[in-house]
């Protein structure tokens, strides 16, 4: 962890960042974009969700199987409002969904959207996401358990854009991810409670939505659907050839430099 990353009351030149992880992961996904941000002049703050700060293999946390999306916000609330100021928020994936729900909360300067996970109301617009909600209900009540990550999986949706030596290397970092959190995000229309929704009406910084062309798991089209959302304060972009890990994949330089170029004029 950085000196900035301890000390969240420390500011950079350009204000500060908080990079939020998606499912099954952990602020070891952001490592060259922290290192990239920080050398911008940005602090960088690369919070781990609730019961995901543990080593891979071992086993979840009691705790995991049942926590909320609502959970994952109200820790992250909390951490933002100890600081001077509302930063901008990066998320990926599921992070991404909660950049919106904590943008909708008026915690965020800007918000940048990395492959998000869809909001309440957004259907899936491909068949490879029809087939991986299908996927999932067929192996039961998933949503009252914490969810071991499979490889195999994995390298045909999330990992699809990398070699076969780095994804069992980026996997090997995976952890469990709750069953409740994703059933929340992905059958929103089962969800009494209704806590993956975001009123775009809520939402009144700048939105950057980033999407992989090869991305399996979200969508380009379902990444243009969370733009859409927002009008004219959002801007869509797409790297064709870029799957679900921008962030890890070998073109993530071209992504960080978007982003960082979009701060710039915002």
């Amino acid at each position: 962890m950085s000196e900035a990353s301890k000390n969240p009351g420390a500011m950079g030149a350009m204000g500060t960042i908080m990079m939020l992880p998606g499912a099954c992961c952990g602020a070891w996904i952001y490592k060259d974009f922290r290192g990239y941000f920080q050398d911008k002049g940005w602090t960088v703050l690369t919070p781990e969700l609730r019961h995901h700060d543990q080593k891979p293999g071992q086993a979840a946390d009691p705790g995991l199987a049942t926590t909320s999306l609502t959970d994952y916000v109200a820790d992250l609330t909390l951490a933002i409002q100890a600081l001077p100021e509302p930063p901008v928020i990066m998320g990926h994936s599921m992070g991404g969904l909660l950049a919106q729900l904590l943008a909708a909360k008026g915690l965020a300067r800007a918000i940048a959207l990395i492959t998000p996970a869809r909001t309440w109301g957004t259907l899936p617009s491909s068949e490879d996401e029809i087939i991986a909600a299908m996927g999932l209900m067929s192996t039961g009540p998933f949503w009252t358990q914490a969810m071991d990550p499979v490889f195999e999986i994995a390298a045909e949706n999330s990992l699809n854009c990398l070699s076969p030596e780095r994804q069992k290397e980026v996997f090997a970092q995976f952890v469990p991810e709750s069953g409740q959190a994703i059933f929340e995000s992905m059958f929103w229309m089962f969800d009494r409670k209704r806590a993956s929704y975001v009123n775009p009406l809520n939402v009144d910084c700048p939105v950057l939505a980033i999407a992989g062309g090869s991305d399996k798991v979200t969508s380009a089209t379902s990444v243009r659907d969370v733009a859409d959302k927002y009008l004219e304060q959002a801007t869509y972009l797409e790297f064709s050839s870029m799957g679900h890990m921008l962030l890890l994949e070998d073109n993530w330089r071209a992504v960080a430099d978007a982003c960082s170029e979009w701060l710039e004029t915002i």
